[in-house]
C-alpha cells in the first residue's frame, strides 16, 4: 500500500475514533434509540451521509457536490436529533434553526462558487485516488459532527432547561458572527465580479480590518451556538462546549482554512509590494481598524 493510502486509512480510523469519544461525552444522560444514545446515532448519520456520497463522487471523479453534501449532513444530523428525541423545546428548536440558517447559506454559496469556477483546486489530485477521496469525505463527516457536538449534546438529553441570559447572549454572538461572514463573502464576491479588479486582491470593507473576516465570523457564530447550548449541558456533556468552537478555530487557523489561503496568496502576490504592505498592515484574523496613512 502506498504511503499516501496508508495515511488516508489511518486518518479514517482516527476520525471515527475521535468522533466516538466525543459521542460518548455528548451522550451522557441522553435519550436512547434502539439501545444506542441518539448522540451516537448522530455521529453515524454524519459519517453515513458522506460515505454514501463518496460512491458517486468516486465514480464520476467529481467534487462538485462536496460542499452541498456538507450542508445536507448538517441538516440531516440536526433534524435526526430533533426527531429522534421528539422534544421540541425552545432551546432545541433555536439551535436547529441556527444550524439550518448557517448551513443553507454557506452551502449554497460554496456550491455556486464551485459551479462558477468549474472545479475545486483542493481536489485536483485527491479525486483520482480512492483512498484519499474516501478520507476527504470521512473528514467532512467528522467536521460536521464535531462542529455540531455542543448542539447535539444540548438537544438529546432526556430533560430540557429553560433559556437564560447566557443563551440570549449566545444568540447575539451568533447573529454578529453570521453577519460578518455574509457581508465579507458578499464584499469579496462583488470585488471579483468587477472586471477592473481582475487578478487583484480585496482590501476594502471588512477586508481592510482583517485578511480573513469571514473566518472570524465563522468562529464567532459557533461560539454563539455553544453558548446557547450551555444551559442544557451537564457532566461530560461540557466537553462539547469546548470541543465544538475549539475544533472550528483550530481547523480554520491551523489546518484547512487560513494556512492554505495564505499560502496561495503568497504564491500569487508575494512579490507585489501593495500586497506585502496590505499584509503588514492588516491582521490575519482578529479585526482591527485600518491604519491611516
Amino acid at each position: 500500500m502506498r504511503s499516501a493510502s496508508k495515511v488516508a486509512v489511518l486518518t479514517v480510523l482516527v476520525s471515527v475514533a475521535l468522533a466516538s469519544v466525543v459521542a460518548v461525552a455528548a451522550a451522557a444522560g441522553g435519550t436512547e434509540l434502539g439501545g444506542l444514545p441518539v448522540a451516537a446515532w448522530c455521529a453515524v448519520v454524519a459519517f453515513g451521509v458522506n460515505w454514501v456520497a463518496f460512491v458517486p463522487s468516486w465514480l464520476a471523479r467529481t467534487e462538485k457536490f462536496y460542499d452541498l453534501t456538507g450542508t445536507l449532513t448538517y441538516l440531516s444530523v440536526t433534524g435526526f436529533a430533533l426527531v429522534a428525541v421528539g422534544r421540541y423545546d425552545v432551546r432545541s428548536l433555536l439551535l436547529g434553526g441556527m444550524v439550518a440558517v448557517w448551513a443553507l447559506r454557506l452551502g449554497t454559496f460554496l456550491f455556486r462558487r464551485v459551479l462558477a469556477a468549474g472545479s475545486d483546486g483542493r481536489f485536483d489530485t485527491i479525486k483520482h485516488d480512492p483512498a484519499r477521496l474516501f478520507m476527504t469525505w470521512t473528514l467532512q463527516g467528522l467536521w460536521v459532527f464535531l462542529t455540531l457536538c455542543a448542539a447535539v449534546a444540548a438537544i438529546t438529553p432526556t430533560t430540557a432547561e429553560p433559556l437564560g441570559p447566557v443563551a440570549w447572549a449566545g444568540l447575539a454572538v451568533w447573529v454578529v458572527g453570521l453577519g460578518l461572514e455574509v457581508v465579507a463573502d458578499r464584499q469579496k464576491q462583488a470585488f471579483r465580479a468587477d472586471p477592473a479588479n481582475d487578478g487583484g486582491f480585496v482590501t476594502t470593507g471588512l477586508w481592510a480590518w482583517s485578511r480573513h473576516p469571514n473566518y472570524f465570523g465563522e468562529i464567532l457564530l459557533w461560539a454563539g451556538v455553544a453558548l446557547v447550548a450551555a444551559g442544557n449541558l451537564a457532566g461530560s456533556r461540557w466537553v462539547t462546549f469546548v470541543a465544538s468552537p475549539l475544533f472550528v478555530a483550530v481547523l480554520i487557523t491551523k489546518v484547512s482554512g487560513i494556512p492554505l489561503l495564505e499560502q496561495r496568496a503568497d504564491e500569487r502576490w508575494g512579490l507585489d509590494e501593495d500586497y506585502e504592505a496590505y499584509k503588514a498592515a492588516t491582521p490575519v484574523l482578529l479585526p482591527r481598524p485600518p491604519r491611516r496613512a
